[in-house]
């Protein structure tokens, strides 16, 4: 059988496995080692399972992985998240669509505090969506709010999902945290001026808060403040050692540890229940990524064995003709349709080998293609009819919100995330100027 015929096999083989609903790393690391075993036999299937565990064993920068994770359950259950939404309610209710705006910067930071967007949309929905319908804000579009925003997750440092690829793409996780910074920023930035227009032409969809609940007195107000910036100044303490090279991105997740500890325990809210909860989530997390890196990489050395990236390399650029800018779009469109029954990290898994040495093959920066893969899985979380998000949500939502409410609440919202796309694509800089002014390449 040729070798292209076997790549084929072993993907429409994950592929079915998929749907019938196994785990992901269970269903990818399966196909990865029968296709060794019945390629290279007894040997060749025990050594490649077992090398990938290995591999992934001695990976030192795994390590930061359940560090973020942990930092960011210890500043979620400790309801620090709770005053950063007092600070948003009382600084910005008195602008139409103000609390939703400041649902937007509650996202921002909760990415910055925890680095996935399931942790963003939990906390968007129980804390700010109560809050926002109460108020008389828009249903459907405060559903889009969470939603877009709860996105920035995986976009924003310290983002899971950019470790996740930089293990697998093989590229420094600083440079990818870097690269996230600008667009997640910019994204965020689109999200707040389409939703300061809306309500400016309808003021209705986000009406101001009553002058007596902003009312407060000036230190009340920067008591709020200091207590609402706290995580971003974790998100300093942690983030500047390692940008100015004074510590390593292990030591660096190591202190943003620490420091959501100490917060936590300044502000009397480490009990032994937080920590037991977060301690235990974070193993449930970290054991997940764990299990996929390793079926990943079991997967990807039966596709470099066999040669597939280099007869898909052929199939595009030298059979059908693609440009590598139309190559590209082709992965992107991709994820959007995998994105419809997939998580991020099952589609990073599943297309990995074929894709990032494919796009290096084709010139571009792997650097600039992992902010690609984030804006797009975005993109895919929210896309109607099965978008990952949009399940999510209608699981959170109260009973008055109904699924049609949150599939036309979310369609304006993915409009920006495109045009957002597009600029990233059309302009790398925005991307690499970051990495290039601090690593200096």
């Amino acid at each position: 059988m040729p070798y292209e015929a076997i790549a084929l096999l072993m993907f429409a083989s994950m592929m079915l496995m998929l749907f019938t609903g196994q785990r992901v790393f269970g269903a990818i690391g399966f196909v990865a080692v029968m296709a060794a075993f019945f390629l290279w036999g007894d040997r060749g299937g025990y050594d490649l399972g077992f090398s990938a565990a290995m591999k992934v064993m001695k990976w030192y920068p795994l390590l930061t992985l359940p560090m973020f994770i942990f930092m960011g359950y210890v500043l979620s259950e400790s309801r620090i998240a709770d005053d950063l939404y007092k600070m948003f309610h009382v600084w910005m209710g008195g602008l139409r669509g103000g609390l939703a705006v400041g649902t937007i910067g509650l996202m921002v930071l909760i990415s910055a505090m925890n680095g996935l967007s399931v942790a963003g949309m939990a906390i968007g929905a129980t804390i700010a969506l109560p809050e926002l319908l109460k108020r008389g804000y828009d249903k459907r579009m405060v559903t889009g709010v969470i939603q877009a925003g709860s996105s920035l997750g995986i976009l924003v440092p310290p983002s899971v999902v950019l470790v996740l690829y930089a293990m697998i793409a093989r590229q420094p996780v600083g440079q990818l945290w870097l690269a996230g910074v600008l667009p997640g920023l910019m994204m965020a930035a689109m999200f707040i001026v389409y939703i300061v227009i809306r309500c400016r032409i309808n003021p209705a969809l986000g009406p101001t808060l009553p002058p007596e609940e902003r009312a407060l007195p000036m230190g009340e107000k920067l008591r709020l403040l200091s207590a609402g910036l706290l995580p971003l100044g974790i998100f300093f303490v942690m983030m500047v050692p390692f940008v100015n090279g004074w510590t390593s991105l292990v030591e660096s997740s190591a202190i943003g540890a620490l420091a959501a500890v100490v917060a936590a325990v300044l502000k009397g809210r480490m009990t032994r229940a937080v920590f037991e909860t977060s301690v235990r989530k974070t193993l449930g997390i970290t054991c997940m990524f764990m299990w996929i890196i390793l079926a990943a990489l079991a997967f990807g050395a039966v596709f470099d064995g066999l040669g597939a990236v280099r007869a898909i390399d052929d199939l595009f650029t030298e059979r059908l003709g693609l440009s590598p800018w139309m190559i590209l779009i082709l992965m992107q469109l991709s994820f959007i349709v995998m994105g419809t029954f997939l998580d991020d990290t099952a589609m990073l898994v599943i297309v990995a080998p074929l894709y990032v040495p494919l796009v290096d093959a084709l010139g571009f920066d792997l650097i600039w293609y992992g902010v690609l893969y984030t804006i797009t899985t975005q993109i895919a979380y929210m896309t109607p009819p099965f978008g990952y998000n949009l399940f999510l949500m209608r699981a959170m939502a109260p009973p008055e919100i109904s699924l049609r409410d949150i599939y036309n609440s979310i369609l304006p919202f993915v409009l920006v995330m495109v045009a957002a796309l597009v600029i990233v694509m059309a302009l790398p800089e925005i991307a690499l100027w970051l990495p290039a002014q601090v690593y200096g390449f």
